[in-house]
């Protein structure tokens, strides 16, 4: 069978796994889609107690055909925050250097976060966590339903679908999030163009066996007119990924195991003694992206809003980070706490996030690619850039791994609005992170006693510089409107005076250096989490 971008088609070895079924109203959800952009939106409405129903099309089954295997260290920051990460850790295996192509490679052990590694595992170990989690939360599951159609007016939606007897049947719920992939019925169905197209064609798929095993984890490498990669499984099998300039030929056109091998030979040097190839496919790798992530009441995540190129590994991260963003806002507006107008930031937010893998991911695969003598010096220069000179190669570093990115603040802000919070350690001795697995807001103010000698942290942190330390009396917070459901306070463990309001994915949305006078911190919290006794559903 055949696939595009990356997302073969194929089903065969599959991991069973059991979802509930459920209808939705107009206070709920429907996601289009159980990849991990789907599942970790479902996870987190239904956890927050907001009605869900996740519509697939393929059976209730997850291929273990995996077409990801890399998490990064923001991502798993955010898995973090849902507790899946350390299971996720034990079951896959991690990499403190990220090989991009030929000496370029980026060194993650000094990323100022708790996970400074690339975790590798198949893509489908992280959607039975996440399946898992969004099960346990309540989440509803109609496998074998497609999405025939959408219409919504002022009030919600209605979703036509199609289910596994041909019986049609007709769902409404407030809001649509299309996670359904590069050819998103919901994009269809709501009229929005996916301008981009092919960067590279003819790309080969194959899962095998290998006589010897690699000296690397990851094993990657452009040799002239090849590219080759390769991954674990952990079950025996290896996932090769292949490419040779001069084999331009339709996605149709059959594959076998020899031009595999050949072009990992030219590629890598040998081809490991590939054998018993369980699965082989051609694929084109696509550049494109929605001009827009939300029309009306209808979403866009993942690969439904943006795809691009493998290289860097960004593809299921940057749908993870997509899901993390949209999925608190819709809880809040659903439960009334917020202005439906803080669903417009998911747009702002996260369409120039996309913007930016799609640029740099595409430029991995030119460089690695590169033929031409010019782009070839280009390529010899960015590898010297990055390996030898400090800010360009954290640059890199934050940004390949996703923690470099910083959300818009309004003008006249802190220096920290929009930035990503680092997991740092708490008073009670417990972790930022560990305190965000409720899905609440968390403020975290400075120690009554600030203690004599600061703890040391779980790792060396960039964004600790950013944390202003002027004399101040910690804030006592007296008169806080009483938030029980949306807000968890903390103290931090260390020295700090900041008072700092963090979001429920990670990102700062207030800061403070003097104590703030209660009035401006109850309008902080406010503006933020609602006035307190907004509770109906809409």
């Amino acid at each position: 069978m055949t696939g595009t971008n990356g997302n073969p088609t194929d089903t065969t070895g599959t991991t069973d796994y059991i979802g509930n079924t459920d209808t939705t109203d107009h206070t709920g959800v429907i996601v289009v889609g159980s990849g991990p952009t789907g599942l970790l939106l479902a996870g987190d409405l239904a956890t927050a107690g907001i009605p869900v129903t996740v519509l697939e099309k393929r059976p209730q089954k997850i291929s273990n055909l995996s077409r990801a295997f890399a998490l990064h260290a923001r991502s798993l920051e955010q898995l973090d925050a849902r507790g899946l990460a350390d299971e996720l850790e034990a079951t896959g295996r991690t990499l403190d250097r990220l090989r991009l192509f030929g000496r370029l490679s980026i060194d993650l052990t000094d990323l100022p976060s708790r996970f400074n590694h690339v975790l590798v595992l198949p893509q489908y170990e992280v959607e039975k966590a996440l399946a898992r989690r969004a099960v346990e939360a309540g989440a509803g599951f109609r496998y074998d339903t497609e999405m025939t159609g959408l219409v919504q007016d002022a009030d919600g939606v209605t979703v036509g679908t199609r289910g596994p007897d041909g019986r049609t049947e007709s769902l409404r719920a407030a809001y649509v999030v299309g996670a359904d992939g590069m050819r998103s019925a919901v994009r269809g169905a709501i009229g929005l163009p996916f301008p981009g197209k092919s960067v590279i064609r003819s790309v080969v798929l194959a899962d095998v066996k290998l006589a010897e095993q690699p000296d690397e984890l990851l094993t990657v490498s452009a040799v002239g007119d090849a590219f080759a990669f390769l991954a674990p499984f952990g079950d025996g099998y290896h996932r090769v990924i292949g490419w040779h300039r001069g084999r331009d030929v339709p996605d149709t056109e059959p594959l076998d195991l020899a031009e595999v091998k050949e072009i990992t030979r030219l590629a890598l040097g040998r081809d490991y003694g590939m054998h018993d190839a369980r699965w082989m496919s051609r694929f084109h790798s696509d550049e494109r992206q929605a001009p827009a992530y939300r029309v009306g009441r209808v979403f866009l995540a993942g690969d439904a809003a943006h795809v691009h190129t493998p290289a860097g590994g960004q593809g299921m991260n940057t749908g993870l980070q997509d899901a993390a963003n949209l999925s608190w806002k819709l809880v809040s507006v659903l439960a009334g706490h917020a202005d439906p107008a803080l669903l417009d930031t998911y747009q702002s937010e996260r369409h120039p996030v996309g913007k930016a893998v799609l640029r740099s991911s595409g430029g991995l695969v030119r460089l690695a690619m590169a033929k031409r003598p010019w782009t070839r010096a280009a390529r010899a220069a960015l590898t010297g850039l990055v390996s030898n000179v400090g800010p360009a190669r954290r640059k890199a570093t934050a940004q390949v791994t996703g923690i470099g990115y910083r959300y818009p603040a309004p003008r006249g802000s802190h220096p920290l609005t929009g930035t990503r919070v680092p997991d740092v350690r708490l008073a009670d001795g417990t972790r930022l992170y560990e305190a965000l697995r409720d899905g609440h807001f968390v403020l975290i103010t400075p120690a009554h006693e600030p203690p004599a000698q600061e703890p040391p942290a779980h790792e060396p942190l960039v964004q600790e510089s950013l944390v202003h330390e002027p004399p101040a009396q910690a804030p006592s917070a007296p008169g806080l409107p009483p938030h029980p459901d949306r807000l968890t306070t903390a103290h931090w463990a260390s020295a700090r005076r900041t008072t700092l309001l963090v979001r429920p994915d990670g990102y700062a949305a207030w800061a403070s250096d003097a104590t703030p006078a209660p009035g401006a911190l109850r309008s902080a919290l406010t503006a933020h989490l609602g006035p307190a006794p907004a509770r109906q559903l809409l």
